[in-house]
Order: structure tokens, then C-alpha cells, then sequence
């Protein structure tokens, strides 16, 4: 049996170039998610419960970017969330800038779910499941896309392969999340064995030649790795640990006796979170843990911001479209991955 190599972002570097780029200001790192959808920050904050509900998207619309409301709740629930998102701008003049966008399932109250959060303002559903290279997930877009027509914004995924991702653009996703078992959290490729690492599926998704959007999901740790994923063709990050342990997370801020903050941010597919949703798990592809408290994510996400819009300069591109272009990836090494970290410290 042959096996093909296959990268993931530690396995590469960008390649630094000519740049004629006199200030930072110059680089647009915006990008188009739909017609009349453009985001500054081409960020999506992830659907899970310990990232995304009303206050989280309310933040990363601030920011330029998108949050997706997660599903994980009643109808009821996740329409509540929506609701303090209205009621907090304060009517429909004020949402124009504004998209919302919320996540379904592709089984059970999908629809009527879909149904609601549309009534109430959603521009983009998200359905959101951990294999979307599925047949239920053609029958999901299909029926959504009946329904709607062009009214909305169809997210779909999560999927692994070139194949998957034709075949849920074919179904009729607008954009498309890719990657399976890369998330921080995530025990996937640990519990059965599949995935393919996140860079390389960004790479090979790149090649297609249909229009629906690549959203890198899972996997990226650093500003310089959503550099790397949008260099390799993806359109969007989609981030759940960067943003978790901020203000705008759901959840309570844990103090220990130190007097040290932290947040909890577990796997959607944890035995604690399906308990805490529907009573039962069915899988444990998933963990459950406390990450440091991280104050406002504004702060965080100017950080990032800051950090892309560097890369970008490093590449002398001012566009995402430019990036893609000139970009330049190399192969490192054990030892030039360990170069390139701040080592000062280990030798004290």
C-alpha cells in the first residue's frame, strides 16, 4: 500500500517577498461571504456552546467579522438569543449592517428550526454536523434550498476531501467547512481513525472549481496558521479556542484559590455537552476542559487581526486574492519549526 504525504500547518512556512506595501493600512484582509455579505475580518466565530451565543456575535459583527448562534438548545433557546441580539440593536434599521446567522442540525427539527431563526432576521444558516459528506446532508441543503431558494446563506460541513466539498457545493452550499478531527478539543481522529490534517485539506479543496467558499475549520492556533489557510485558498477561519475563555463566551468565569480566572470550552461531540443537551451521548469524539481567562474578545481579535495583517505584508500582498497569487509555501523541519519559536526562555 502507497501512502501519500500529506501537510498540516506546522509543516510549513511561508516563503518572505518583495513587498511594496509603505503601511499596514494598505492591506484589505476583507472577503465576500455572500452577496450583500461582506466581512471586514474574514474570522467566523465557531457554533458551540461555550463560543457563540448572542453577546459573541454581537462582538465579532462589531469586529468585521461573523458568529454563528449554535443549535445546541431548544428552538425556543436559540431564538431567545436572537432576540436580545434585536433587542439590543435596537430594531430593524440597525440590522442592515448586521448578519445574523445561526446553526441547524440535518436531522430532526432542522427545518422548523430553520424556519424560526429565518423569521426572525437570519441571513446565514449553518448546518452543522461533524461528517458532512453525508446523505443526510444533501437531503438537508436540498430541502433548505427548496425552500429558500436565494433568500439565505447555506453553511455547510464539516467535510475532509476534495470530493466531499464538490459534492456538498453540487447540493447547493454557499460555503462549506473543512476539515474533520483538527479542533483543539476535538478527538476524532483519535476515536475513529479518520481526518486528514487541516492544511492539507485546505489545499486540496482549493482546487475546485466550484464557487462556494472555503472556511478553514479546526486546527489553527496562531495568526501565522490563518496566514498559512487563507495562502492555501481558504476564504474564511472558522475559530473556536481563540475565542474561548473571553467575556463574550458563554459560561461562568471559574476563580480558584489563586485568584486565577478561567473559562470552560468543551467539544460539542463530549459526553458533557450532549448530556447537558439532549441527556445522552451517543459518541465521545470530544473533551471537556477550562481554558485561561482571556478578557474582551475585541482584544483578542485586534490581535489576530494585527497579526494577518502582517503576514500578509511579509507575502507583499494587499488582498486576499493577491496572497493566494504570490504566495510561496517551503517544507521545515523538526528543527525549524522549534528555530522559530520565542526559545530565549529555555535557556534560563
Amino acid at each position: 500500500m502507497r501512502f501519500k504525504e500529506v501537510l498540516t500547518y506546522d509543516d510549513v512556512l511561508l516563503v518572505p517577498q518583495y513587498s511594496d506595501i509603505e503601511s499596514r493600512r494598505e492591506v484589505d484582509i476583507g472577503n465576500e461571504l455572500h452577496e450583500k455579505i461582506y466581512l471586514e475580518l474574514p474570522i467566523i466565530s465557531s457554533p458551540m456552546d461555550t463560543v457563540t451565543e448572542s453577546t459573541m456575535a454581537l462582538a465579532m459583527n462589531d469586529a468585521g467579522g461573523l458568529g454563528i448562534i449554535h443549535r445546541y438548545n431548544s428552538i425556543e433557546e436559540q431564538v431567545g438569543q436572537v432576540k436580545k441580539i434585536k433587542k439590543t440593536l435596537g430594531g430593524w434599521a440597525s440590522e442592515k449592517s448586521f448578519f445574523l446567522a445561526a446553526a441547524v442540525g440535518m436531522t430532526g427539527d432542522y427545518r422548523e428550526r430553520a424556519s424560526e431563526l429565518i423569521s426572525y432576521g437570519a441571513k446565514v444558516i449553518c448546518i452543522d454536523v461533524a461528517h458532512g459528506h453525508h446523505i443526510l446532508m444533501k437531503k438537508a441543503i436540498q430541502t433548505l434550498k427548496k425552500d429558500y431558494e436565494k433568500d439565505i446563506h447555506i453553511m455547510a460541513g464539516n467535510i475532509a476531501t476534495l470530493q466531499g466539498f464538490n459534492d456538498l457545493a453540487d447540493w447547493g452550499a454557499d460555503s462549506i467547512r473543512c476539515n474533520i478531527g483538527g479542533g483543539s478539543i476535538c478527538s476524532t481522529r483519535v476515536q475513529t481513525g479518520h481526518g486528514i490534517p487541516g492544511l492539507q485539506t485546505i489545499l486540496e479543496c482549493s482546487r475546485s472549481d466550484r464557487n462556494a467558499k472555503i472556511i478553514a475549520d479546526g486546527g489553527i492556533r496562531f495568526s501565522g496558521d490563518i496566514v498559512k489557510a487563507i495562502a492555501a485558498g481558504a476564504d474564511f477561519v472558522m475559530l473556536g479556542s481563540l475565542l474561548a475563555g473571553t467575556d463574550e463566551s458563554p459560561g461562568n468565569t471559574i476563580v480558584s484559590k489563586l485568584s486565577i480566572k478561567r473559562k470552560v470550552y468543551r467539544g460539542m461531540a463530549s459526553k458533557e455537552a450532549q448530556f447537558d443537551w439532549k441527556g445522552e451521548h451517543s459518541s465521545n469524539e470530544g473533551i471537556s476542559t477550562t481554558v485561561p481567562y482571556r478578557g474582551r474578545v475585541k482584544n483578542v481579535l485586534k490581535d489576530l487581526r494585527d497579526g494577518i495583517v502582517s503576514g500578509f505584508s511579509y507575502s507583499g500582498a494587499r488582498t486576499i486574492e493577491e496572497l493566494q497569487a504570490t504566495a510561496k509555501f517551503i517544507r521545515q523541519t523538526n528543527a525549524g519549526l522549534d528555530e522559530g519559536k520565542t526559545h530565549i526562555l529555555r535557556r534560563h
